[in-house]
């Protein structure tokens, strides 16, 4: 490296903010002992060039074939990305450690392989140890083709020369680049590898999946610019000590962010879970006080979950609240609603509320059944065995219109529900149903005759 001048400087590995001297802190994103000293070279030129022709198309004269997306033999992953893996993306896919990561896309490399060349490269794990793990799930495909390597410009020479046409890393944090100097897994190595593989998927045509480490906060290792960098980001999220995962997008460029795919971690590998409303209240009792069923919307799909509540006494001065699976601020102010139009005194009580099977609910459909659970606790009267609910409550009380109701009343339906209270402003004149339908336009109703039909 004689003739260059090497600098050495402090960069945050979680935004990659960069500083002459040690901080303890990050001036740009707040975090605590982020700062790691790398060596830079401030001479060093970019690879990328201006030269050669450059074609300018007409967007309306630009067409899309069907055979742009790989169908990877996994309905509940392909549902996830859109409708499959779209040529040339870059998908970055994270999670915990022993989630299931390289299960899943070791087994979407055996479907793919099927029909086309995949080459499997993992620079933490050896040939043997990936075919040992191959082994047990029963996966074998000869179009399936295994690299141990860590060097980003060796990885890609090796797609190239083995005319692959799906291309796995696991994972982008083992990789590293000459043109990089500093430690493979710092924010410059991240950023320079998977800069390198962007390139080689958008000029190569050939999608591109990278396997990366989440950190403790739970997002995924190294400069957030890489999440802006890739197409696709899918987090795999659930327990390592229950068997259900959730494959949910937070970014898709070729499809909807409200997608998820459910799996179920067996001893052969992950199964797809192909109606996720049975999993989540197969196990629930005949007719608990504080448990309400709700219809949400994951995308295009309905599923099922159960809110449960638990109201007791408090033994401190102050309240505690604990909520799983639910927003906390927008739970806060429901529960203020509820105090304050039901004259329902909590004031005095420990509330603790889950959604039973990890699954977490953000939409505001959830008001009017998360409402009714606490109501159903800190009373403790049971709903009526077949009551489901679903709406949005505003502050002043009005119960508001969901979307989907006629998705969500169907799915209810399947599952043997018999009546449901929603918005008025949802009146459905056309429902053919077996559903009892019971309108509400305010929170206040339920002290009526509605409040009959619930408890």
């Amino acid at each position: 490296m004689a003739g260059k001048k090497v600098q050495a400087v402090y960069m945050c590995q979680q935004c990659g903010y960069s500083s002459p001297k040690w901080l303890g802190k990050c001036s740009e994103c707040g975090s605590w002992n982020s700062m790691v000293e790398e060596v830079i070279l401030p001479e060093k030129k970019s690879g990328m060039t201006a030269s050669g022709e450059v074609k300018v198309s007409k967007l309306s004269e630009i067409t899309v074939s069907s055979g742009e997306r790989f169908k990877s033999g996994i309905a509940e992953f392909d549902r996830v990305l859109g409708g499959g893996l779209m040529r040339g993306s870059l998908v970055l896919v994270g999670g915990d450690p022993g989630i299931g990561k390289s299960t899943l896309m070791l087994q979407a490399a055996k479907n793919l392989a099927e029909n086309r060349k995949v080459l499997y490269v993992s620079g933490e794990e050896s040939d043997t140890q990936v075919k040992i793990r191959a082994d047990r799930l029963g996966l074998s495909s000869d179009g399936l083709y295994f690299l141990g390597h860590t060097a980003a410009e060796s990885v890609i020479k090796a797609a190239e020369t083995s005319s692959a046409e799906v291309l796995i890393i696991d994972s982008i944090q083992t990789m590293f680049s000459p043109e990089a100097a500093s430690a493979p897994g710092s924010v410059s190595q991240v950023r320079e590898c998977c800069m390198k593989f962007m390139e080689f998927a958008k000029k190569s045509g050939i999608p591109v999946i990278l396997i990366g480490h989440v950190t403790k906060e739970g997002n995924i290792a190294g400069p957030r610019i890489l999440e802006h960098m890739v197409d696709c980001v899918l987090y795999f999220e659930g327990d390592r000590f229950q068997s259900y995962r959730i494959l949910r997008a937070v970014k898709n460029r070729f499809g909807s962010t409200n997608e998820i795919g459910v799996f179920e971690m067996t001893e052969t590998g992950l199964a797809e879970v192909k109606n996720p409303s049975f999993i989540a209240i197969s196990d629930r009792e005949e007719n608990p006080a504080g448990s309400v069923v709700l219809a949400a919307m994951e995308g295009t799909r309905p599923i099922l979950s159960e809110i449960q509540t638990l109201a007791t006494k408090t033994g401190f001065g102050t309240p505690r609240r604990m909520f799983v699976g639910t927003d906390y601020n927008r739970t806060t102010m429901n529960l203020a609603v509820l105090e304050k139009k039901l004259g329902l005194d909590i004031s005095s009580s420990d509330i603790y509320i889950s959604v039973a099977g990890g699954i977490k609910i953000s939409e505001p459909a959830a008001d009017l059944p998360l409402m009714l659970a606490v109501f159903s606790a800190v009373k403790n009267l049971p709903l009526r065995r077949g009551v489901s609910a679903i709406g949005e409550v505003g502050l002043t009380g009005e119960v508001r219109f969901v979307s989907n109701a006629e998705k969500r009343l169907s799915e209810l339906e399947k599952m043997g529900f018999t009546d449901c209270v929603l918005p008025a402003a949802n009146k459905l004149s056309k429902y053919k149903g077996s559903l009892n339908l019971y309108y509400i336009k305010n929170i206040s109703e339920l002290t009526g005759n509605l409040f009959k039909l619930c408890f």
